[in-house]
């Protein structure tokens, strides 16, 4: 019996992310999945997958634009799951901004979740892959409006755009340890 991978999804309570939580738990992974305010979702879909797969699937509740909650989310899931091969960083906060109307909090939250928290949650399960020799996976969710200009996307925007050019570099990094480093850049997605 071949031992099961172990992936962490952000933001898996509903969206891309919920989708993401249940291929994985269906091709096998054992999850530990996180939501920020959506508890009910959360639990009910981490219950599902694993009557439905079999896996299991943690559930844990994280504000990532809190600094620090992304690293302790990744380090009670390692622990929880006994190990990791994929972090998946999805939680994020999709908004339009005007140049003329935005405030510094908005830009605070927007550039802590939107691009540090998927940065730092990077370098942690990188410390962790390479501690424990584990030729694991990193995959980020940008968006398409990161590679276009659109009115008053300034803000989230040129944040998916920075996130698409450092994951770069991150791959460069992490190659010579057999880490892979990818981004999925969707558009308008339809939720079911």
């Amino acid at each position: 019996c071949m031992e099961r991978k172990k992936a962490v999804v952000t933001g898996a309570s509903r969206g891309i992310g919920r989708g993401i939580a249940r291929i994985l738990a269906r091709e096998g992974y054992d999850l530990a999945i996180s939501y920020s305010t959506k508890k009910e979702e959360g639990e009910s879909l981490a219950k599902a997958l694993s009557q439905e797969y079999g896996g299991t699937c943690f559930c844990f509740q994280a504000s990532l634009e809190q600094p620090g909650a992304g690293v302790e989310l990744l380090e009670k899931s390692t622990d929880a799951l006994g190990g990791l091969d994929l972090l998946v960083n999805n939680a994020g906060v999709t908004r339009f901004e005007n140049i003329l109307d935005m405030t510094p909090e908005v830009f605070e939250v927007l550039s802590r979740l939107d691009f540090q928290n998927y940065i730092l949650m990077m370098q942690a399960a990188a410390r962790y892959m390479v501690r424990n020799r584990a030729r694991g996976n990193l995959i980020n969710i940008t968006s398409t409006r990161g590679e276009r200009a659109y009115a008053g996307d300034f803000l989230y925007g040129g944040l998916k755009a920075g996130l698409n050019r450092a994951i770069q570099s991150i791959a460069l990094d992490l190659a010579p340890y057999g880490i892979r480093v990818n981004n999925v850049a969707p558009g308008a997605t339809r939720i079911r």
